[in-house]
Parts: C-alpha cells; structure tokens; sequence
C-alpha cells in the first residue's frame, strides 16, 4: 500500500513538472489562460496592454493599463482593430483574415503562448506584428497561431495595433497637444507599448525580456523596420525579421504634408480642430477617411517615433543595429502594379532612366513580353523588398541573413494557383500549416520544418543556422548570398547582384 502511494505521489508530481504555468503575474495584476490539450502549452490570450484608446484617448500615445484586483481570465482573442468588415479575397482565405467580428477601437490587447512551467525559465521571446496594408489585420488570424514555435522552446507573442485614421492621423492639433510636437504614428507607439509591457511582465510567463525578437510580414514587416529605426525602441529587443515589406523612402511624408491630409478630414465635418472627430462615431471616423486616397494614413516622419525619414537613419547607421533576418516571396511582384508588354516596358525605361536606361535594360531585359513579364517580377520583388533588405544589410554593422521564397504551396481542389503569393510563406516560418485547409504532403512539411527550424534558431540565438540545415552564411558586399526557400533551402552567392549594382548606380 505504502509503494502504490509513493508511485502515485511521483507520478503526481510529473505531472505537475510537465504542466506549463496556469497564472502568471503582470505589474498591472494577475491573469489565468487556458492550457492545451497536452498540457504543455498555456495561452493567455487578450491581455491588456494599453488603455482603450477611445474617447478623448482617440489619438493619443497608448496611455497606461489601469490595474485590477483578483484575477484576469486570459482565454480569448479581443476585438480585433477598427477596419472594414475582414472578408476573404483572392487567394487570402479565411486563415489569412481578421476575424469578421468583433471590431473595436478597444483593441490593444496582446496574447501569450509559453511552455514555462515556472517563471524562472528565461526563455527567449518572438514578438509578431501582423500584416494588412495598414488599414487592415488582426492577432486573431488562424495563420498566426502561437502554439507550434512555443512547443519548440519559445514565447510566442502576438499584438494588435490601431490601424487606418485610428493608427494614423496627424493634425496640427493633435501635435500641439501631445508635448512631443509630433502626430501620426499611434499604430507603431502601440507596438513600443507592447514591446515595453514585453519588457516589464514576460519574466513573469518564463521569458526573458533581454531575449526578445520582433517579426512581422507586409505593414508588419514595415513595422518591425521602423521600430529598428526608432530610437524610442532602444533596447527593447535584440533582433528582427522582416517578411516582404521593406523600404528606405516609403515612409518619407513629412509631418507637414500629414496635418494637412488631417486637417482636410477636419474640414469635412466643418470642424477646425479635432474636438469634433473625437465625438464621432468610429464607423463614421472610418467613412470619412475613406474618401481619402489608399495611403493617406501610414507612417510619417513625425520628428519623435522616426526623427528622420528612413532611408537617412539607415543609411547614416543610426538605426537600432540589432540581428536581422529579411526577405520576399516571389509573389509579392504581383501588388506593384499591372504588367507592361516588352514595347510598354522598354518606353517606361528610357523615359525614366533616360541615358542610364540602356544599364538597366541589361539587368532587367525586355526582348519579348515574356522576358519583359520575368524582368518587371524581378524588378517588383526588388523594389517592394530587396534591394531596401540590401541596404539595409550592408549598412548593419550586426550580422544580417536575406532569404528569398518561391515555394508553391500545394494545390487546395477546385481553387485559383496563386503561386507562390503573398503571405504564403508566413504558416510555412510560424509552422502553422495545421491552421491552413489544404491537403498538405510531406514536401509541404518538410519546408514548414525548415523554415520554422532557421525562425526558431534565430530568435534563441541570433543565428538561423542549426544542425540538419543547410548554411546559410550572412549577408555581405563581396558574395550577397541569399537563401532560396524552393522545395528544399539553397544558398544562392550573388543571385541579384548584378541588378543591385544597377540600381545602386541609379540611385546616384
């Protein structure tokens, strides 16, 4: 009787060894999530990490997280960020899409997986910056599920940040108000919050807030660049990974130009300041934006959050240097515009580059339509992604590594071959094919494996390479090695250099 009581005290205490951490403590109070099935997992999902911009907080710096007494049950996503109601189109099903409710402007929530089963552990961190063009995206995306990294020794965190007028709006106003002389860029002040709450409460779930990696894809590899470039982000993480989305003068509107897009949203309620948009509903608000042109509301050289534009903080090294992974999917070419005919393209050339075309039309050659249709892909990836991750690589005194992806995701039946399109990649890096409907076969799995297993590397170590995996040798001026992810990781010296020199020698 007394062995069988041993056994079963033993085993008990297995048990509870082998069960992530159920609470956690945060300096705002208390949270519970929800463990997974196996027990191995916990996720605390929609803690607040800000307080809800509404009201007279419209348009303001995240301000701070009143504190609560008890205990915060943690066990389901929040409302995603104001937006147009989240549908599926093209090839974005509806894995790669917000949930279509609810929506608030109440919004700045963040979710938590961790395999700790104690707070002691000092696990390394990804934080992860969603995608959607800036007027769009959500944490709750099914493709952005934390689990399967977290099973693999990491934190995995998920944000939401305002997007559209609410995460960008600048207004003579608002920069009188805000005591730093600057507006606009709400969206990337709510992920520096998020980032510090990182810092002050993730040793808390097992993390370790000197070990922390920010990634994101399309406006949220934008994000992750600015937040490089911010000298408000110092210190707040030690590397970063940029999914297709990267750009050295994208981002130059000067504040200037921005207060008067806002003061012309202004208008249309026959208001001088922003009293009375603070007033207006939230759909009303986004109506009349929406009367404004696609960009009107993104990132600003606000002189606070990016004291200059992009490309001379990069370029002047006085970005945060810090680790880097970055890359494109071959697809990306595809948002840069409509194709040209070869006779279209060669015109284009010459009355840009004028003298200098006929260089150009050597690294991106256009004798045929099709060769013409390969050379304006080539030039979209290039200027969507490349040739900034370039720059930006050589002007980082940290080891960078660059990566192209041109896998195909297997077929789904009876739906259009979008190749290898935007955002493909994103389940094939955070290992969430499991969240994605497609039959998937093993070719599939074994990118997802090594994809995820360079992701996972980097962000314990600052380093993707790993046993099993092909090198990947980090990025330099002499062999500009870039890895291929195709049906299996090929390490490519040079694969765009010519084009690179080209179009340096254009920038000139």
């Amino acid at each position: 009787m007394r062995f069988i009581s041993i056994c079963l005290l033993v085993l008990s205490t297995l048990q509870v060894q082998a069960q992530a951490l159920i609470e956690a403590t945060t300096v705002h109070g208390k949270v519970k999530g929800v463990r997974t099935n196996d027990r191995l997992i916990t996720s605390f999902k929609g803690i607040p990490f800000a307080a809800p911009p509404v009201g007279n907080l419209r348009w303001m710096e995240p301000q701070p997280v009143k504190p609560w007494a008890g205990v915060l049950t943690c066990d389901k996503f929040s409302a995603s960020p104001y937006q147009n109601k989240p549908a599926p189109f093209a090839m974005w099903t509806e894995e790669f899409i917000a949930p279509p409710e609810p929506l608030s402007e109440d919004c700045l929530y963040l979710n938590v997986w961790t395999p700790a089963k104690t707070s002691k552990e000092k696990l390394p961190v990804l934080m992860w910056i969603y995608g959607g063009g800036f007027v769009s995206g959500s944490s709750a995306c099914a493709v952005y599920d934390g689990e399967a990294l977290a099973k693999q020794g990491i934190i995995f965190v998920s944000i939401n940040y305002r997007v559209g007028v609410f995460g960008f709006f600048s207004h003579p106003d608002l920069t009188k108000e805000s005591g730093k002389n600057a507006s606009g860029n709400y969206a990337l002040l709510d992920q520096l919050a998020a980032l510090k709450w990182i810092k002050e409460n993730i040793a808390g779930f097992g993390g370790d807030p000197n070990k922390v990696t920010i990634a994101g894809q399309s406006a949220g590899s934008f994000s992750v660049q600015a937040l490089v470039a911010s000298p408000l982000s110092k210190g707040l993480f030690r590397g970063a990974i940029a999914h297709s989305g990267a750009s050295m003068n994208r981002f130059s509107k000067k504040l200037s130009q921005a207060e008067v897009t806002g003061t012309a949203l202004s208008q249309k309620v026959n208001a001088t300041g922003v009293d009375a948009l603070r007033k207006l509903a939230a759909d009303s608000v986004w109506k009349l934006a929406s009367t404004f042109p696609y960009g009107s509301f993104a990132p600003v050289t606000d002189g606070y959050v990016l004291p200059e534009d992009l490309g001379t903080l990069f370029l002047t090294r006085k970005h945060n240097d810090v680790n880097l992974i970055a890359g494109w999917v071959t697809g990306d070419a595809a948002l840069t515009g409509q194709p040209k005919s070869a006779g279209q393209f060669k015109a284009w050339a010459v009355e840009t580059y004028k003298d200098q075309a006929e260089g150009f039309l050597k690294a991106f050659p256009a004798s045929s339509d099709e060769e013409a249709l390969r050379s304006q892909n080539k030039l979209g990836n290039l200027s969507f992604a490349g040739y900034a991750d370039h720059l930006w690589a050589l002007n980082n005194s940290s080891k960078s590594y660059l990566y192209q992806f041109s896998y195909v995701p297997t077929d789904k039946p009876d739906f259009p071959n979008y190749g290898a399109f935007h955002t493909s990649e994103v389940p094939f890096a955070l290992h969430t094919l499991s969240k994605w409907n497609r039959p998937w076969k093993d070719v599939d799995r074994a990118v997802e494996i090594s994809m995820s297993s360079y992701w996972l590397n980097f962000v314990k170590t600052g380093n993707p390479n790993g046993s099993g995996l092909p090198a990947w040798n980090a990025y330099n001026a002499t062999d500009q090695s870039i890895l291929e992810f195709g049906i299996t990781p090929a390490l490519k010296p040079g694969l765009f250099k010519t084009e690179f020199q080209i179009l340096e020698a254009l920038q000139k």
